[in-house]
């Protein structure tokens, strides 16, 4: 460099500093926060659910996306219930366990915080409302198996709308069950009544809900499985689905103080664990859906409005791209497919007794997949190795599921599953282009979108407990964890044997 231009640098390097600081933007406070987990939903599955549905999803289209790494503190690969802890009450924290920290001592959520300034809180998910990820929201127990002290915590919230699914053990029954000593804390849905929510279990009542009935506890009539709604692809006309639950639950809590509303799509993750692409799929675009009305609502509250939208981890492996198709998609012949894998398990070949002749018939039924014709015309028409691969599985269901659990081959096949339901979706999945690696959780990172009030903050790469800290900051609060020194707030003790899953 010349001296004159050394002398250039310099002179403009002093101008610099001698210019006047310019001032911070003040923060931008949201008076009313959504956020929406996508259960198990990576990258992956948002890309596969809008190449099926041929347009962008919704929160695809959010001006804010950041990506987030899941990892608990005990194990790389996390668990719902480590994962909502950390979006919930911004720590990081063991698997398994529910609103408490690594000393177990039980952290804030945002919802609490949230319901402290006087906003209104709703919580709502697909799955059973008191599973891990929006028990993190308002319980404080050591795992996540306690079903039972969840249920009584959130009768004894406080919040405003609960959604979804139904209590798993309300009544301390199930935890009872698995140890005769267990003394149940009571009744969940009769405190719940007791504290003021209104139950509401059929989509008539459900629909004439207004905001003058107050604090309410909602689920669908039909829980297809585990206490959860039934998967979007076996929804019925007299089911309420999640985006019908998220658009009623603005209408209850909107009120000149603001609210704070976390929608799970939990049973995306379930699909991904049994591997059916088509389920998971449909799922993530009726959740998708329910982000949409949080939109519709923003739309009229656009300087005080925050959508988040994020998943908790990555379920199953998902990958958009199968050997035996080399590059070439498919996504249409997902459409095929009618129903879910728990269906077919359930109600179509629960009691069947025929042989594998005669279960051709209902795979093709059930999910479009063809025994004859010709494969170059049509994808659907199965190859010799893909019957074969069909005809393995369904010799597979005559064993015994510890049997088959036991085996590692048929472990690692079939992940625990029916067979031959996972073999089908396999099939089926791997003709529209998709492959899977795990029935389980993955370590990737997950995008996180964001629109409105505060939304700058979540760009970048962070952590999931970054969501909660930010969104601390964002409702008007310091955003760092907040440690519950109260005894009402102290964790109860689950028994082993309750605490298993």
């Amino acid at each position: 460099m010349t001296r004159l231009a050394r002398v250039v640098c310099m002179a403009a390097l002093a101008a610099c500093v001698a210019l006047p600081a310019a001032a911070a933007p003040a923060a931008q406070q949201a008076k009313y926060i959504f956020l929406f987990i996508g259960d198990g939903m990576g990258m992956p599955q948002r890309t596969a659910a809008e190449q099926f549905q041929g347009k962008p999803l919704v929160m695809n289209t959010f001006p804010v996306q950041g990506i987030a790494a899941t990892d608990a503190v005990d194990r790389f690969i996390t668990d719902s219930g480590a994962a909502a802890t950390s979006m919930a009450s911004g720590v990081k924290t063991l698997v398994e366990k529910i609103g408490v920290n690594t000393a177990l001592k039980p952290v804030k959520t945002v919802a609490e915080m949230a319901k402290d300034r006087g906003m209104k809180v709703a919580i709502l998910s697909s799955v059973s409302i008191d599973h891990a990820t929006p028990a993190c929201f308002y319980a404080h127990v050591p795992s996540r198996g306690g079903y039972h002290e969840i249920d009584i915590a959130l009768a004894k919230s406080g919040f405003d709308f609960f959604g979804g699914g139904d209590m798993r053990d309300p009544d301390g029954a199930r935890a009872k069950k698995k140890d005769e000593s267990y003394q149940p804390l009571g009744d969940a849905v009769a405190i719940a009544k007791e504290n003021g929510y209104k139950i509401i279990t059929s989509k008539q009542d459900f629909m004439a809900l207004k905001p003058s009935d107050g604090k309410v506890i909602a689920w669908n009539d039909w829980r297809q499985d585990a206490g959860a709604l039934p998967y979007q692809i076996d929804t019925r006309a007299e089911d309420i689905n999640i985006a019908e639950f998220t658009e009623k639950a603005i209408e209850m809590v909107d009120n000149p103080k603001g609210f704070f509303m976390m929608v799970e799509g939990g049973k995306i993750d379930w699909a991904c664990h049994a591997n059916d692409a088509a389920a998971a799929i449909h799922d993530t675009l009726v959740f998708d859906q329910a982000i949409q009305k949080a939109v519709d609502f923003a739309k009229k509250h656009p300087n005080e409005t925050l959508i988040l939208v994020a998943g908790d981890h990555e379920c199953g492996g998902l990958t958009l791209g199968y050997a035996g198709t080399k590059y070439d998609t498919d996504f249409e012949v997902l459409g095929s497919q009618k129903i879910s894998f728990q269906k077919f398990d359930a109600e179509i070949f629960k009691d069947f007794q025929g042989d594998f002749d005669a279960a051709k018939a209902l795979i093709t039924e059930h999910f479009g997949l063809k025994f004859e014709g010709d494969a170059k015309k049509d994808v659907l028409v199965l190859s010799e190795y893909q019957i074969k691969l069909l005809q393995d599985a369904f010799e597979a269901t005559k064993m015994g599921k510890k049997e088959r659990d036991a085996n590692e081959e048929t472990y690692v096949l079939y992940g625990g599953y029916n067979p031959l339901g996972v073999a089908i979706t396999h099939v089926l999945n791997q003709k529209a282009g998709l492959s899977w690696t795990s029935f389980s959780h993955t370590g990737v990172p997950i995008s996180v979108s964001a629109m409105g009030a505060g939304a700058d903050k979540f760009t970048g790469s962070y952590h999931l407990a970054d969501i909660a800290l930010r969104t601390m900051e964002v409702m008007g609060e310091p955003g760092k964890p907040v440690i519950m020194e109260s005894a009402a707030a102290a964790p109860v003790a689950v028994p082993a044997a309750v605490a298993a899953k």
